[in-house]
């Protein structure tokens, strides 16, 4: 028996493609409410949001079976919110037997109130960014892309630069054992010579920045026969509160309440094996970073540098523009092994969203490059228990 899906904006915006799950082939009917297309019109300005608008209306172009309820007047249309709107128009519509699919829980008690039948879409999915959706596999019969992974008998299989090869073994990096098999592929990408840059994705907790730091230090102090002298370790800084202008002290001191944790996690590493060539005098007691060693920069300061013989870590990547990325990228000069950091899910820069960032962007131009390689992070193990369980249940 045919159905008669109504489609609230919520649902759309969490996935355009729900609209082919929920007709489901031919057999039933999805209906969008005059209202909806109004609330999309407004939407479709919002810098976090526009770009999912604009995937959910080239879905409604392309698709000639929707059906669109008519403009309405309705009194007091003005003081009504739009969830209140729809109903109204539900009711005038003489649409037989809808049922009313929106995630917003108050709209369905409403529905509930008016005799409207109503659900949630349960295989809602947000939006994935380009740097989510490739996670650094090709598919079974899609054609290889260069530094990407396959599966081969239920073992990781990269096609390198160097020639395709199997990962049957694990790394260990700066007394740093990766804890999953992602983990493991990840290092394989950061210590490849012919990948010169290489980006991880994940959500918090998945080891990105202390990996990366583990591999800089055995790229530039232990491995021999590298050109890598130096770390550097670039960050934007995303002011909340005091500007970093206005803080006192030097440039270490003013970067050092947005990078504490890169002290703290250079410090489990030196833990595991002395880095004493990065800090000023450790025997001492004195663990400064030495600047000739290790130096962690504001992206601001990157301009008119150029980066030669080192290890560059650009850590939350996803708060960069587009601009600044193409600006720092191409302040990398020769022998420099880049690697980026970030979650195309967490951007706090306001100017920014999930698919117009430095991060996304980048996975997007430099996908197929020879020198380029991209992994996102995935498994069932993070920084400790209370993190897991956030991952795990999605929070």
């Amino acid at each position: 028996m045919q159905k008669n899906y109504v489609l609230d904006t919520n649902v759309l915006l969490d996935n355009p493609s729900c609209i082919r799950t929920l007709r489901n082939g031919q057999e039933n009917r999805v209906i969008l409410p005059y209202t909806v297309l109004r609330e999309l019109d407004k939407l479709k300005r919002e810098p976090r949001v526009s770009h999912i608008v604009a995937q959910a209306i080239a879905v409604l172009q392309d698709d000639p079976d929707i059906l669109f309820l008519p403009p309405r007047a309705f009194d007091d249309a003005e003081s009504k919110v739009g969830d209140d709107l729809i109903l109204e128009e539900l009711k005038d519509s003489g649409v037989d037997a809808p049922i009313l699919v929106t995630n917003d829980r108050i709209l369905q008690l409403k529905a509930r109130i008016h005799a409207i039948a109503s659900e949630g879409f349960r295989d809602s999915n947000p939006f994935r960014s380009e740097s989510q959706s490739y996670t650094g596999f090709v598919r079974e019969g899609e054609e290889p892309i260069p530094n990407s992974f396959a599966w081969v008998g239920g073992q990781p299989y990269m096609h390198a630069a160097s020639g395709p090869r199997f990962i049957d073994y694990q790394h260990s990096v700066w007394n740093v054992r990766p804890r999953n098999v992602y983990q493991n592929l990840a290092l394989e990408l950061m210590l490849d010579h012919a990948v010169n840059l290489v980006t991880l994705q994940s959500e918090a907790g998945y080891g990105k920045t202390f990996l990366a730091l583990a591999a800089a230090l055995f790229l530039a102090l232990e491995q021999k026969d590298n050109p890598y002298r130096k770390i550097y370790l670039v960050k934007p800084v995303i002011e909340i509160g005091a500007k970093l202008g206005y803080l006192p002290g030097d440039l270490e001191e003013k970067m050092a309440p947005y990078v504490r944790y890169v002290g703290d996690l250079i410090m489990k590493l030196h833990d595991l094996r002395p880095a004493n060539r990065i800090f000023m005098d450790s025997e001492g007691g004195n663990f400064r970073f030495n600047p000739k060693r290790f130096e962690i920069l504001p992206i601001a300061f990157i301009r008119g540098m150029n980066l030669e013989n080192a290890v560059v870590i650009v850590d939350e990547m996803q708060n960069l523009s587009r601009a600044e990325t193409r600006a720092l990228l191409t302040r990398m000069g020769e022998n420099v092994k880049c690697i980026c950091l970030g979650d195309t899910r967490q951007v706090d820069n306001p100017y920014l969203n999930e698919s117009n960032n430095g991060l996304n962007w980048t996975v997007k131009m430099l996908k197929g490059l020879p020198g380029y390689g991209h992994i996102v992070l995935k498994g069932e193990r993070s920084r400790g228990p209370i993190t897991d369980m956030v991952i795990r249940t999605g929070l």
